[in-house]
């Protein structure tokens, strides 16, 4: 796997790095950058990078999310 470094040394994923991480389909993750729902760079070559940071802060936020209790 190489790792690709962002402007400020952040590492960058791939979408199919980021979708092993929620466990979707890497098409899923294009469609969320698409949507907004997460950033992403395009390479000069035109492919898409996520920054490591945003990807692991939308996963703790989603995790919590999906651990906390419901309220009643």
């Amino acid at each position: 796997m190489t790792v690709t470094q962002g402007h400020q040394g952040e590492r960058l994923l791939t979408p199919g790095e980021v979708a092993t991480l929620f466990r979707v389909d890497p098409k899923t993750v294009t469609r969320w950058a698409t949507a907004g729902r997460i950033g992403s760079i395009r390479t000069p070559g035109g492919h898409r990078r996520f920054r490591e940071s945003e990807v692991q802060q939308l996963l703790t936020q989603l995790t919590t999310e999906a651990t906390e209790p419901v309220r009643r």
